[in-house]
């Protein structure tokens, strides 16, 4: 059984956190980050130390009060340190580049993909097959970074594709000639 609900949350300095009904507000240093909880699940604030509580011991609850704990303890690390994901493209010929507000990838197929940046996700691209996402809403962040990987996933072949900066691909043997 997972103990993770129970844990209590130690807010560090400069974070406040709210909630008005079921609506969850984290501000920190480096933003504000809002969502919604269950009613299911109770969470009280005392001064720097947030603590999460459910009525019964049914599988749904249990659940829910691991996730709801989890994504609340998320959003305060989002807003005090901010999360980051790195993209490496690997293959012949395939790069990335930043015009504006797109995203454009060269990977192979006869146009390049663009991609519309989202508003919290910030693009960096140091060089052509490099690409730098960072957010401080760890599931935005997430979703985006696997919309750019799925254009071009890795082929267990030769390898190339887009994969995450320490991600390992398990490669399979080729043809045998006779």
């Amino acid at each position: 059984m997972s103990r993770i609900g129970y844990k209590e949350i130690d807010l560090p300095n400069g974070v406040e956190i709210s909630q008005d009904g079921n609506v969850v507000t984290v501000k920190g240093p480096k933003g504000t980050l809002s969502r919604e909880i269950s009613p299911l699940i109770k969470m009280t604030i005392d001064g720097n130390v947030v603590k999460f509580d459910r009525d019964a011991d049914t599988n749904k609850l249990k659940m829910l009060h691991g996730t709801t704990r989890a994504n609340v303890n998320n959003m305060v690390e989002g807003v005090v340190n901010g999360y980051k994901k790195v993209l490496k493209l690997v293959g012949v010929g395939y790069r990335a580049q930043l015009k504006g507000k797109k995203l454009i990838l060269t990977v192979g197929y006869s146009n390049p993909v663009e991609m519309d940046k989202p508003e919290d996700v910030e693009i960096n691209v140091p060089d052509n097959t490099t690409i730098e996402l960072s957010s401080i809403n760890k599931e935005h962040l997430g979703n985006f970074a696997a919309e750019v990987r799925a254009v071009r996933s890795p082929e267990p072949y030769k390898g190339k594709g887009i994969r995450y900066e320490n991600e390992h691909i398990i490669r399979k043997e080729g043809k045998t000639g006779k």
